[in-house]
């Protein structure tokens, strides 16, 4: 902040001086990082909303044709249960690595952090594995997308969900690369907390894929 300084000039008067408070450049810039720290994670929460609404449309689509299998196969035919447990066990103990790796990063423990998000990052990559090995079964039993109004709904509500895995999974490898380049910057711990709710989101609709999906249609 600017103030001005009066004295005696020598001939008479006075002379000014302008001068800036030592204090107040350090303020404004926290005040600036502070500021795009929150429009950062207001965005992303924007974002989240966003994909709320698709996964929402989705499962309306499903629940309206997911029992329309024109003559053809139905989910107690298709699904196997049992690896859709172990996929589920993969992504659930995910997010559970990953909030240990955000608590090692609020300790500033730079080497626990990234040992805990690529245990998650392994564990995510197990599930994609678990959802390509399902999707392979069941194109090689003719229950494709255009099978049926069923498998159609089915294979985009949960291809659109492993996409969503697949694309945090490419997020977690880059942010692993810069997290070695720079170190714990307050921008990479932005990006981490950003990607820990798009993880911890991307579970929660995971549990309603396999609750209302996998389960639902096995059970009845």
């Amino acid at each position: 902040m600017a103030s001005s300084i009066a004295s005696p000039a020598p001939e008479g008067g006075y002379q000014f001086y302008v001068t800036e408070d030592p204090h107040h450049d350090h303020h404004g810039g926290d005040d600036e990082e502070h500021h795009h720290e929150t429009g950062t994670m207001l965005g992303f929460w924007i974002y989240l909303m966003s994909d709320c609404l698709i996964f929402g449309i989705l499962f309306a689509v499903y629940a309206v044709v997911g029992q329309n299998y024109a003559a053809g196969p139905s989910p107690a035919d298709l699904f196997e249960i049992d690896k859709i447990l172990l996929a589920t066990f993969f992504l659930l103990f995910s997010s559970i690595t990953y909030g240990f790796a955000v608590i090692n990063m609020q300790q500033k423990k730079q080497n626990a952090m990234m040992f805990w998000l690529i245990i998650t990052g392994l564990f995510g990559f197990g599930f994609l594995v678990m959802e390509v090995l399902e999707f392979e079964h069941l194109w090689h039993l003719g229950a494709g997308p255009g099978a049926s109004a069923f498998l159609s709904a089915f294979w985009t509500l949960v291809g659109t969900h492993g996409l969503h895995v697949t694309a945090g999974s490419i997020w977690l490898v880059v942010l692993l690369v810069q997290v070695k380049m720079h170190g714990l910057t307050e921008a990479n711990i932005r990006r981490i907390l950003c990607l820990s709710l798009f993880w911890h989101f991307l579970d929660l609709i995971w549990i309603g894929v396999f609750s209302f999906v996998y389960l639902t249609g096995v059970l009845l």
